[in-house]
């Protein structure tokens, strides 16, 4: 497998807190980016899902709370590995609680979504 791309995406969770949520946006924020018609038009692969491996690696403040799954369901093609790492970001918000709040906080994720093929 040779890395083909990496993008990078970021998501918030404005209200409630949710680091699941806000991994999810970051990782839709990084497939946004990327248009990968190269992989038939040039390399003419033709069966993406086996020719494709993906390692979605996103780091929020509490791992724990991302579903490998729902991160996985984001992208369309290959074969998904999914990594959630501590790291992002947490910054004063506005707590509203019929919004969900738990506190006043930010969750901010951030993606790294890596795409490598299987040479033809």
């Amino acid at each position: 497998m040779k890395r083909y791309i990496i993008e990078f995406g970021m998501g918030t969770d404005f209200h409630g807190q949710d680091a699941g949520k806000a991994a999810v946006k970051a990782v839709k924020d990084a497939v946004s980016r990327s248009c990968l018609c190269g992989l038939t038009e040039v390399l003419g692969l033709e069966d993406l899902n086996q020719s494709v491996q993906i390692q979605v690696t996103v780091a929020v403040s509490r791992p724990e709370e991302v579903n490998p799954v729902e991160i996985a369901n984001c992208l369309p093609i290959g074969q998904v590995e999914v990594k959630a790492v501590k790291g992002g970001l947490q910054v004063p918000g506005l707590f509203i609680p019929r919004f969900g709040d738990k506190d006043d906080s930010i969750e901010v994720a951030i993606a790294a979504v890596e795409v490598r093929i299987l040479e033809p």
